[in-house]
């Protein structure tokens, strides 16, 4: 394009809510208040929330992200990261005599006390979500091995074989689709009709409000960004949500680095949807936008389907 030439006009649909969530706020500000409070390095098992600027800038400021709890040093605090764990961790730092800091998503943990109920009252228990995720890893670690079963897909529901058909409840991993889970139920509860339920959704309430608003943007959107990293599920839920309602060219960026703008060229978008995954910051937004500007004439709308006033405690140990 001749730099000459009037920039095209472009409509950006922002959705709202988006980005951050309360328990992603809570476990930076668990980071950020251990190391003011202990001074670097502070060790973190596993990427505190999966965002890759968001772990880069902890990084930088002295956060040392760990695979397993055998790397951290003795003197030094570790903290557990906002998907949860399974219990053989703090049992193994307490074990070592580690001082250690759980950021476990509250609403993670309310899916681990799920379980445990159901466990103690003699129930099979199945849960729904993605094998190899890390929240699913600490969910069922909170029981003995084997002792929950994992649905990833309705064929599995279908082929499910439980040891009593009356005996049985399930959960859900709290980032998935509401769409995707919704079928899954549907098959656990017409071949078990006295399979027990959640007490309360599993699925956050941020998931379901960022699924929300891109429903109501998709139809509308030539184009749907979606800002957060690949490792991110919550965010990849976000693009097949987009996908489903309407908007055929759903995209997952890291950030505005990322934007394909021969495929934008190509697909002639004249209004773009655009949201983030609840472990994507702001500012990663707001670069997008400015991107475009520099090849667009941009209008942002925003189209706000919720608005969020929720917030968790810190530790005690770091509230002061």
């Amino acid at each position: 394009m001749n730099l000459a030439d009037p920039k095209p006009p472009l409509k950006v649909l922002l959705a709202a809510p988006r980005g951050f969530c309360a328990g992603v706020d809570r476990a930076i500000e668990i980071v950020e208040r251990s190391l003011a409070k202990y001074g670097a390095p502070v060790y973190v098992r596993h990427e505190i929330v999966h965002n890759d600027h968001v772990v880069g800038r902890l990084r930088n400021m002295g956060a040392v992200f760990i695979d397993e709890l055998e790397e951290a040093p003795m003197d030094r605090p570790v903290i557990f990261s906002a998907h949860g764990v399974p219990k053989s961790v703090p049992q193994e730092a307490e074990r070592r005599q580690l001082t250690y800091i759980d950021a476990t998503c509250p609403l993670v943990s309310k899916v681990h006390v799920e379980t445990e109920r159901h466990f103690s009252a003699g129930l099979e228990i199945v849960l729904i979500g993605h094998q190899g995720h890390p929240e699913v890893i600490g969910t069922m670690g909170q029981l003995p091995e084997g002792t929950v079963k994992l649905i990833e897909t309705e064929q599995d529901a279908e082929n499910f074989t439980p040891q009593d058909p009356d005996r049985l409840a399930y959960a859900t991993q709290t980032t998935l689709s509401v769409e995707d889970t919704a079928g899954i139920v549907s098959i656990l509860q017409r071949r078990f009709p006295n399979i027990v339920t959640p007490h309360k959704e599993d699925i956050c309430y941020a998931t379901t409000n960022r699924q929300q608003a891109v429903r109501t943007i998709a139809s509308r959107s030539d184009v749907l960004f979606v800002v957060g990293s690949q490792t991110s599920s919550n965010s990849k839920r976000l693009v097949e949500v987009g996908e489903r309602y309407g908007c055929k060219f759903s995209q997952l960026i890291d950030d505005a680095k990322a934007i394909d703008w021969n495929a934008l060229r190509q697909h002639e978008v004249h209004t773009l949807g655009l949201t983030a995954g609840a472990s994507a910051p702001e500012p990663l937004v707001q670069g997008v936008i400015e991107a475009l500007r520099a090849h667009y004439e941009v209008i942002v709308e925003e189209v706000e389907t919720a608005r969020e006033d929720i917030t968790f405690k810190i530790p005690k140990a770091l509230a002061d």
